[in-house]
């Protein structure tokens, strides 16, 4: 049993997973940590669409540029569910605060 494939890192909801995950492990390691958190997060993002593309259906220079945008996207995304996750569990406010 696979709990992560390339193909599911390939996909929104599973990219968005474990960029949320990733994130949260890896933004407390020195030199990390003086990293804007929601930068980390996309760089995570870029990383994991670009190797779901490598080791994947296949690399094109198309999909690269546009793992771009879908880095940003993904990075957004787990940006907000950790957001909802805090405010649900804490009731904490909107705010700057919130991010990943």
């Amino acid at each position: 049993m696979e709990l992560f494939d390339w193909g599911l890192l390939g996909s929104y909801a599973g990219s968005v997973l474990a960029v949320g995950v990733l994130t949260q492990i890896t933004k407390g390691i020195p030199g990390v940590s003086r990293i804007p958190t929601q930068l980390w997060s996309y760089l995570l993002a870029l990383v994991t669409l670009l190797a779901a593309m490598l080791f994947g259906p296949g690399f094109t220079p198309q999909g690269a540029v546009l793992a771009l945008v879908n880095a940003a996207l993904v990075s957004l995304s787990a940006n907000g569910s950790y957001a909802a996750v805090n405010r649900i569990k804490g009731g904490l406010k909107d705010s700057a605060a919130d991010e990943v």
